[in-house]
């Protein structure tokens, strides 16, 4: 399968993808649990991930937040056995990790009806959740572009709803599942940027058109990691 990346000229090296990602779990932690709706700041978050209790946040608050790095962790070990790829096993391995009691069902796809809150959109009935995931991995496997790869699989993923809940987290580290696979830095929505996700996300559910949710995922990412991976670095 291809692995080009196009737009910025940068060339693979999945060592560095995984040390910058490693690094930054915290922060990718902080940013995604804020994306849903839960005020934690990132010193909160860092003790929490390091075993301990915070006073004031709900037992699943601080739940999800450690679900959020088990996760990471699972994604760097399949990718460091090379066993990372976008298919219905792996999705069903993260949801069952990144949903864990934070949903009426974890690791496998829903089996009820869902809507979209803001959203006239409406996701697929359950029993036509298997064919619409044929039809996404096509899709996604279709794209030259590996950015537009990962990114057609976490809007797709959003906005089928093939879980309960957690459909945007399970998206966004199928995502990066894929970027850092191939030896490509992540994509991570900052918690500022709340406002802005939220708004495009609802104008993708209502046209399925992925352009302006490309551009503003794709200014995401720091210009100096883009010139990191433009170089040869060898480490």
């Amino acid at each position: 399968m291809n692995t080009v990346e196009e737009k910025w000229g940068m060339k693979p090296n999945v060592r560095l993808a995984i040390q910058l990602a490693k690094r930054d779990v915290p922060a990718l932690v902080y940013d995604a649990v804020n994306l849903e709706g839960v005020a934690m700041t990132l010193p909160e978050v860092q003790t929490i991930l390091e075993g301990i209790t915070v006073g004031g946040h709900k037992i699943s608050d601080q739940n999800m937040a450690l679900n959020q790095a088990k996760t990471w962790t699972f994604i760097f070990e399949r990718i460091s056995k090379n066993q990372f790829v976008f298919n219905k096993e792996i999705i069903l391995a993260v949801h069952k990790i990144a949903a864990d009691e934070n949903t009426l069902e974890w690791g496998k796809f829903r089996s009820g009806f869902v809507s979209i809150t803001g959203s006239d959109h409406e996701p697929p009935a359950p029993q036509d959740l298997d064919a619409k995931w044929e039809e996404i991995e096509a899709l996604v496997n279709a794209q030259h572009d590996i950015y537009d790869r990962a990114m057609t699989a976490f809007l797709q993923l959003a906005r089928n709803q093939f879980f309960w809940d957690v459909n945007k987290r399970t998206g966004r580290f199928m995502m990066n599942g894929i970027l850092l696979s191939c030896g490509y830095p992540i994509i991570n929505v900052p918690a500022k940027h709340q406002q802005e996700f939220n708004t495009l996300m609802l104008d993708f559910y209502s046209s399925n058109n992925m352009e302006k949710m490309k551009l503003f995922l794709r200014s995401c990412l720091n210009e100096k990691i883009i010139r990191n991976f433009q170089m040869d670095l060898d480490v």
